[in-house]
């Protein structure tokens, strides 16, 4: 007798429910960000998804009972019915509504019609990737820090500035600005500053920027650990992964949880994370399917990917008598995919992970 709940064959085998879906609703960007990991604004990229598409996706999801919905591109705010597909996620009573941006194209209009849609719920995730232009602007071109902030200011005018996360990508010629950035963020009354590391992906597999090194790290955590004013406004709006890491043995509950933040391209390709973007475990045709035939679709192929994601731990040599093995579990396996193109490869944050979850060498930084 065949079920009638169009989630059943994820729970058959094990997975999770869709919690939050990411759409990237447009390839094109006004922006050529040297470290972009989707290759967006190419000549190539895929055209506005149709508003027709986005709506059956955000209504269907809802159906479903996914609680969230992460607006990406590209560019989210290039679409022309930005504000629409945006009011509608909102009338269809998600909990929390996403939209990812880089900054620039906020207007006085664009902000005041967001204060219309705000509820707690709300998150404004824009991209700042350093203090000043000198770090910012060499990877997301030139007067790209000063727009970008006028953005986020335009934003706070409206009172939206509890609703705004600064995102950082953590690369060689900028990390030793965390400190300056949650200084700026607190300047701007934004809620959040969160940074992640570099993925050696997409356009990120240049020669003119690099993800940091361990020791840059570690003097990272020596500054939190002497620095009052670093830390106290850290423990107030920041989250940075290896400041995280640092004398934490928790073990680690489980592995990925795919299938509970899919990633769903413009092109209608889904992906069961928002990482994991190895096509052999993707499902196509999307838009046509529907998303609840793209789900069960996927469901043995990512069942299959997360028996690959326990193994790690127990497979990968380099977690072999490794100190943090138990809190780690072999890291993110999207980043290793990503980093790498192998699911058996380490996270490539290994070496970090190593020198800052137990604090080595700290002691001896001056």
């Amino acid at each position: 007798m065949t079920s009638s709940d169009p989630l059943a064959p994820l729970g058959e085998r094990g997975l999770r429910s869709p919690r939050t879906l990411t759409l990237a609703v447009t390839g094109s960007c006004n922006l050529a960000c040297s470290h972009c990991w989707v290759d967006s604004g190419r000549p190539s990229s895929f055209p506005h998804l149709p508003l027709p598409s986005i709506l059956s996706i955000i209504h269907e999801l809802a159906a479903l009972g996914g609680s969230g919905i992460r607006f990406t591109g590209g560019e989210p705010l290039l679409h022309p019915h930005w504000l629409t597909f945006m009011a509608a996620a909102r009338s269809r009573g998600f909990s929390s509504i996403y939209l990812q941006s880089n900054g620039t194209l906020f207007s006085d209009e664009a902000a005041a019609m967001l204060r219309e849609l705000d509820f707690p719920g709300l998150s404004l995730q824009i991209s700042l990737d350093g203090a000043s232009p000198v770090s910012h602007d060499p990877v997301r071109g030139e007067g790209g820090f000063r727009k970008t902030v006028a953005g986020i200011k335009r934003l706070t005018a409206q009172g939206l500035g509890p609703r705004v996360t600064l995102f950082f990508t953590e690369m060689r010629h900028n990390l030793a600005e965390i400190p300056n950035l949650l200084e700026l963020g607190e300047s701007l009354g934004v809620g959040a500053v969160v940074t992640g590391a570099l993925v050696r992906c997409g356009r990120g597999t240049g020669h003119s920027i690099a993800p940091p090194d361990p020791q840059q790290y570690l003097n990272l955590l020596h500054r939190f650990e002497t620095d009052q004013e670093f830390r106290r406004r850290y423990e107030r709006i920041g989250t940075t992964a290896a400041l995280e890491w640092h004398g934490t043995q928790t073990p680690r509950p489980e592995c990925c949880t795919f299938v509970e933040n899919p990633y769903l391209t413009p092109g209608g390709k889904l992906y069961p994370c928002t990482l994991c973007h190895a096509d052999e475990y993707s499902v196509s045709g999307v838009f046509d399917k529907g998303l609840a035939a793209a789900l069960s679709e996927g469901a043995p192929l990512w069942s299959s990917l997360a028996e690959i994601s326990r193994r790690r731990g127990a497979t990968l040599p380099e977690c072999r008598n490794c100190p943090e093995q138990v809190a780690c579990a072999g890291g993110c396996m999207g980043r290793a995919w990503g980093s790498h193109g192998n699911l058996l490869t380490p996270d490539d944050r290994c070496g970090v992970r190593r020198a800052v979850g137990t604090g080595t060498g700290s002691r001896h930084l001056s």
